[in-house]
This record gives structure tokens, sequence and C-alpha cells, in this order.
């Protein structure tokens, strides 16, 4: 499929069949975000690869709203970055993110962002320092996103290209 129609059939999916997710798969996941663009082509972001099903189902607990649907995605990754090696680590792990998703797509996979990155518990804990507990990552990490992958147990509709919000779109000048 060409980007334009892979652009227009990614949804995000919250809902995914029991079938694992092949490591050649997994491989090409991957493979899209290291070799998506990063600032200055430091390339230092993170990425954990978490398939126990037991770390996935704490993982749902991390905040309060937003991630209990991980625990039907066999597989997710954490994205990380390091805020004292990089001032663009935010945007360059949104950027290594969304490559995977886009990769998830073209292979059949539904896939879906959860923010971790100033969200967390109504107890003050943050959704960080519950991620970095479970997947033991240094401290000197913060969590972006974690993004869930797996086989869509139901299919969505393609984005309406008559809803697209042109009116935000101005040339030359706002």
């Amino acid at each position: 499929m060409d980007f334009k129609e892979l652009i227009k059939v990614r949804r995000s999916h919250r809902k995914y069949s029991d079938v694992q997710i092949e490591p050649e798969h997994v491989e090409m996941i991957l493979r899209a975000a290291l070799m998506s663009p990063s600032s200055k082509s430091k390339r230092n972001w993170q990425f954990v690869v978490i398939d126990d099903k037991a770390a996935i189902e704490k993982l749902a607990d991390c905040k309060d709203a937003g991630a209990a649907f991980i625990t039907n995605a066999p597989m997710a990754i954490a994205v990380l970055g390091n805020a004292l090696d990089n001032d663009c680590w935010i945007e360059d792990g949104s950027i290594a993110a969304v490559s995977m998703q886009y990769q998830a797509e073209e292979l059949g996979l539904g896939s879906c962002w959860i923010q971790i990155r100033n969200r967390g518990l109504s107890d003050g804990t943050t959704a960080d320092e519950v991620v970095k507990g479970i997947l033991a990552i240094p401290e000197e990490y913060q969590v972006l996103c974690i993004v869930a992958f797996g086989y869509k147990s139901e299919e969505r509709k393609p984005q309406n290209e008559e809803a697209l919000k042109w009116e935000n779109v101005h040339i030359n000048q706002f």
C-alpha cells in the first residue's frame, strides 16, 4: 500500500486478538523506529519491548485513565529519552513512535499510543515513576509513551477526508 493509503487507514486500535506478533514483524517495527529522523542525527532514544503478559498487565495501572486497554495487547514498546543528552528527546521519541505505528499498520497490525509523560495517578505518583519501576528503567531516562501493538480484533473505517480541517492550514501568515 502506498503512503497516501497508509496514512488514511491507520487508526488507533485498542482491541487485539490473542495472536502473537512474529519476531520478524517486531524487528521491522523496531527498524522503523531506529531509522526515524532525530535531531542532529543523535538517535539517542531508547526502546523497551514488552511481551511479558504480567508486565503488560501491570502497565495497565500506570495512570488513572487511558492505559487499561493495554492488557489486550500481546506486545508494547516503551519510548524513552534522556533530557540531559538531548533537548529534543520528546520530538525525537514522538517521531519514532509514529514511525513504528505506520510500520505496524503496513504489516496489518493495530497500534495505539499511551501517553506517559505528564500523566499519573490521583495520589500524585507519576506514570513515569510507575513505568520505570515495572521495566527497571534507569533514573536518567524519562518515558514519553508506550505504544501497544497487536493483530486487530475489529476493523475501523478509514479517516474521513471530508472531515479534514483545512481551515487550520495557513499559507505564509496566520
